[in-house]
């Protein structure tokens, strides 16, 4: 089976590999919510003539696109009900941001699905990247998909920012599903640790992205 080609300029492909009779592609473009280049993994279904719908994965702490896509085996459901999985990076990379790295639980890796307010932090804007600009890219160069049908859940970290982008926007997802979230960050050490360093000190501004 051949995949359709984006229809944009603005994708690199990066890879492509057969399973399922489906695809797995994967993908970098320049985001200009982050201000960095960025990848996401997406598994196209067999077939795929029209009107997908699509399930977004959040990956958790330490993670990238690769992860779900290359561990799960959640093609095999994919290809049978004829669904896209897209799996974004959970964080932005390579603006060397001094202690982006120090740390897996915090920065490169990390982006918990916030919008950081911290100046120093403030390319690590993960929300508006997953609810705006991921699927206007998607929207833009696989005429495919149907980005107004679309579901997200997560693993970790990746489950809190599945719960907390489904709360806010119950409009957009027809359904979340969160695997043992970071629930409750503000009240445990991985949440207390980002959320004081991307959103400051005042407590009241954390529950903003809590779940």
């Amino acid at each position: 089976m051949a995949v359709a080609p984006p229809t944009a300029a603005a994708l690199e492909q990066l890879s492509s590999s057969k399973m399922f009779d489906g695809f797995n592609l994967r993908f970098r473009h320049q985001s200009a919510t982050l201000g960095c280049a960025m990848t996401f993994s997406i598994y196209l279904p067999p077939s795929p003539a029209s009107n997908l719908p699509v399930l977004y994965w959040l990956s958790g702490l330490t993670c990238t696109d690769e992860n779900f896509i290359i561990k799960s085996g959640a093609q095999r459901a994919a290809a049978a009900h004829g669904i896209a999985l897209v799996a974004p990076d959970t964080s932005p990379r390579g603006l060397n941001i001094e202690g982006e790295s120090d740390s897996y639980d915090f920065g490169v890796g990390a982006g918990f699905y916030l919008n950081a307010t911290n100046e120093k932090w403030k390319n690590w804007r993960m929300y508006d990247y997953i609810v705006k600009e991921l699927p206007k890219v998607l929207s833009d160069n696989f005429e495919q998909l149907n980005t107004s049908q679309a579901s997200i859940f997560g693993h970790s970290m990746g489950g809190h920012g599945a719960l907390t982008i489904y709360l806010k926007n119950t409009d957009k997802y027809k359904s979340v599903s969160a695997f043992a979230p970071i629930a409750n960050p503000i009240n445990c050490p991985w949440g207390q640790k980002a959320f004081s360093n991307y959103l400051g000190s005042t407590k009241s501004d954390w529950e903003v992205f809590s779940s």
